[in-house]
């Protein structure tokens, strides 16, 4: 894996992690609201559905963990797998709820999933 191919893999992953503090822990907090765009009422109504889409996205977090440092001879195949994962969900995102997410979580993963396709 080439130093680029790593560096974007390790921010799709150190994004993941912010968003899981996000929904599971911060979901309710002044700054979870604000990042979400939701009133103190909806965030105290969607906390069980947010944390559940946080373990998720931990999920997303495990994947780019195993791609960067899993068994050699399956890095590029997690890497691939999560990347495209996280580039569906952030096209998904965006269309259905935020076009931020595109270039918060989308373009990111997209720029790493073609890094490792070069570095291969």
């Amino acid at each position: 894996m080439s130093v680029a191919a790593t560096v974007l893999t390790a921010l799709v992953g150190l994004i993941h992690v912010y968003i899981v503090v996000l929904e599971m822990a911060l979901w309710d907090t002044p700054r979870g609201r604000a990042t979400f765009g939701t009133t103190p009422q909806l965030a105290k109504q969607t906390t069980v559905l947010a944390a559940n889409q946080g373990l998720y996205n931990g999920f997303l977090v495990a994947g780019i963990a195993l791609a960067l440092v899993g068994p050699q001879d399956h890095r590029y195949a997690f890497a691939l797998f999560t990347l495209g994962c996280v580039v569906v969900a952030g096209v998904f995102g965006a269309a259905t709820s935020n076009k931020r997410i595109l270039v918060v979580q989308a373009l990111p993963a997209a720029l790493a999933l073609v890094a490792q396709v070069l570095a291969h």
